[in-house]
């Protein structure tokens, strides 16, 4: 009985140690590639593990220019994500993008849309245990751009 009452209250503890750990990397590593532009006020962001899929359904509006970030956590490799309009019609894939900041995608919507962004963790087939980490979606838009 001594026992459970030791583990029990760590067991609870675990997933807001996880949450804790994933704002701080948003803070530390996904908010800097934000420069320049105005932050939406969304916090999207999940644990994901190797072999996982996600998908998040964000409004952008019309005139204005935007930058989406996905930040991933160096423990889950190559993430791969793709951005959709309503249709499932292909605006960007990451995987086509050769550059080192294929996780900051920068357009301008001419049309206030929804679009689906989808995330992708890939199968790690040398790992024994599967680690999992943060992946964190942001957007933001330049100030005054018209």
């Amino acid at each position: 009985m001594k026992l459970l009452r030791y583990i029990l209250p760590i067991l609870f503890a675990l997933p807001l140690m996880a949450n804790a750990q994933c704002r701080a990397f948003t803070k530390n590593r996904v908010l800097p590639m934000m420069a320049g532009y105005v932050q939406n006020d969304n916090y999207n962001s999940a644990q994901l593990v190797p072999g996982d899929e996600a998908e998040l359904l964000m409004t952008f509006y019309g005139g204005k220019e935007y930058r989406l970030v996905v930040g991933v956590h160096p423990i889950l490799g190559e993430v791969d994500y793709e951005v959709l309009d309503a249709n499932n019609q292909l605006i960007y894939n990451s995987k086509d993008t050769k550059s080192e900041n294929k996780y900051i995608f920068d357009f301008k919507m001419s049309t206030t849309q929804q679009l689906i962004i989808r995330i992708r963790v890939p199968e790690q087939k040398t790992a024994v245990t599967a680690h999992e980490g943060c992946v964190t979606v942001m957007s933001g838009f330049k100030e005054g751009a018209q």
